[in-house]
């Protein structure tokens, strides 16, 4: 992990670790949780995440024409990203809206677009698997997935049996000993 990536590592564990008992969007309990608002909303953190993102999902899918962020958690990332790396981005919806175009995807794109999801915190996997079948049942061409933190919970082997590899920024274990011990470190880059 580089400095500027260590430094990053200790500010989402400053700003969003929150630890106690918390029962995550998978149904399990955890004694710590990853709050992506906390990160996803403060402006010197959403910068370096988008522009990490970015250049994550333009490595692990440089043909990529698109990304793309599940509502409502991803959206922020994904503008972020797209704003840094230039792409255009849709939103994923949990479900089609009941009004209006009625759509479940939105933004422009066209059946074969290849895409590159992207997400806050994964866990089981659930949220990306559905946006990749929403997004597959519209004919885009999902891949890869690019993610802030993988919690190491079986999301990354969940997708593949989908086809498609998840990347992240940080995993969890990682994220959470050496963002620690760099706290605890007098001289090191931290806030």
């Amino acid at each position: 992990m580089d400095s500027t990536q260590l430094n990053l590592a200790v500010q989402l564990r400053e700003h969003a670790l929150l630890e106690g008992d918390f029962v995550l969007r998978s149904g399990r309990r955890s004694s710590y949780y990853l709050d992506k608002y906390r990160f996803e909303t403060r402006p010197e953190l959403l910068g370096p995440i988008g522009e990490r993102l970015a250049a994550a999902a333009h490595e692990c899918e440089p043909g990529a024409t698109l990304l793309a962020g599940p509502a409502l958690g991803a959206v922020a990332l994904a503008a972020s990203a797209s704003l840094a790396g230039g792409l255009p981005f849709v939103i994923v919806r949990e479900e089609a809206k009941s009004y209006g175009t009625g759509n479940r995807i939105e933004g422009s794109f066209a059946a074969g677009d290849l895409v590159c999801l992207i997400e806050d915190v994964v866990t089981s996997g659930g949220a990306l698997a559905s946006a990749v079948e929403a997004l597959r049942s519209e004919e885009l061409v999902v891949r890869n997935a690019v993610c802030v933190v993988d919690r190491e919970e079986g999301g990354a082997d969940a997708l593949a049996r989908m086809g498609v590899r998840l990347r992240s920024l940080f995993r969890a274990g990682e994220l959470l000993s050496r963002a620690k011990s760099a706290e605890s470190s007098p001289g090191k880059p931290h806030g």
